[in-house]
């Protein structure tokens, strides 16, 4: 399976600060660090390193290049890559006690046209998928035309907004939530886990649903099979990349027509290391750290 992210690029400006700053308050920041981040990037590095054949989609300002590179040293194909006139992306993230609160900017992510995603998805057809998050621009038009090419559709939506209309979701194959955004999809208590993957059925009928729980690991539903994953503890130092981490991993391994339940395993594993390293694409591991990982923390990860 090829897969093609149409997906967000930013430069992330990451402040350690004492508490989550409130309304009207100016707080002085403890450490500030700059790197490469957005969810699409992310997703892509995640991909590349655990070794799925990916194709990376969007736009970058010509400040992008260090953006570029970092895809392809990751083993992401670039060629779909445009340099728009705008400058690329930025997140302004808050870090406390590895928790975090970010603010994105779209910049040159928000620059796709229609053409753009016409000339994206050339070549690609019936056994690849598309893989989009909610930060770019054109999203529901990549995702109807990938599907009228014969393209499965797997949907990460962040942000949340009103371009996902209800024939936008139902086009997703393949859904990854957590707690928040699936609870503000279906409108169930954000808390229960349980009603909120009854919730998504009901509404997602057709969809494989990965739902990522923090601390309390994953869930998977499809067809009526139910699936939970713990998390792995480890010390917690960055949660920034660690869904990003999850979604590209997971989908990673199905590319490899591994069982779901070997996917979620794989792909708590890998979200588990990057939580455990500070940055956001900087944390992500390789397919052979997320091995070791598993087998020091006593899984089987024989086949793998």
């Amino acid at each position: 399976m090829r897969i093609l992210n149409f997906g967000s690029l930013n430069w992330d400006k990451t402040y350690r600060v004492p508490h989550f700053v409130r309304g009207g308050e100016t707080i002085c920041a403890l450490a500030l660090t700059q790197s490469p981040g957005g969810k699409g990037l992310n997703q892509s590095v995640a991909l590349g390193r655990a070794g799925a054949d990916v194709a990376h989609a969007g736009a970058v300002g010509a400040d992008g290049a260090p953006l570029r590179a970092l895809l392809e040293a990751a083993g992401a194909d670039t060629s779909r890559l445009r340099t728009a006139g705008e400058a690329s992306g930025h997140a302004v993230i808050q870090l406390c006690g590895g928790e975090n609160c970010i603010i994105v900017y779209g910049g040159a992510n928000r620059t796709p046209v229609p053409a753009d995603v016409d000339a994206f998805l050339a070549g690609y057809g019936p056994g690849d998928l598309l893989l989009v998050q909610n930060e770019t621009s054109c999203v529901p038009y990549a995702m109807r035309r990938a599907k009228a090419q014969g393209m499965a559709v797997a949907l990460n939506p962040s942000p949340i907004d009103e371009t996902l209309t209800p024939d936008v979701l139902a086009l997703a194959d393949v859904l990854f939530v957590n707690e928040t955004e699936a609870g503000a999809l279906t409108g169930a208590d954000a808390q229960d886990a349980d009603a909120l993957l009854r919730a998504l059925a009901a509404r997602f009928p057709a969809a494989q649903l990965v739902l990522t729980l923090g601390e309390k690991g994953a869930a998977y539903l499809s067809g009526g099979a139910r699936l939970y994953q713990r998390a792995y503890p480890v010390t917690a130092a960055d949660t920034t990349a660690a869904g990003d981490t999850f979604t590209g991993f997971f989908l990673a391994a199905m590319a490899r027509n591994l069982p779901p339940k070997t996917c979620l395993r794989c792909a708590a594993l890998a979200a588990a290391l990057a939580v455990s390293r500070p940055g956001a694409a900087d944390s992500i591991p390789t397919w052979a750290q997320m091995k070791a990982f598993g087998e020091a923390s006593g899984e089987d990860m024989q086949g793998l």
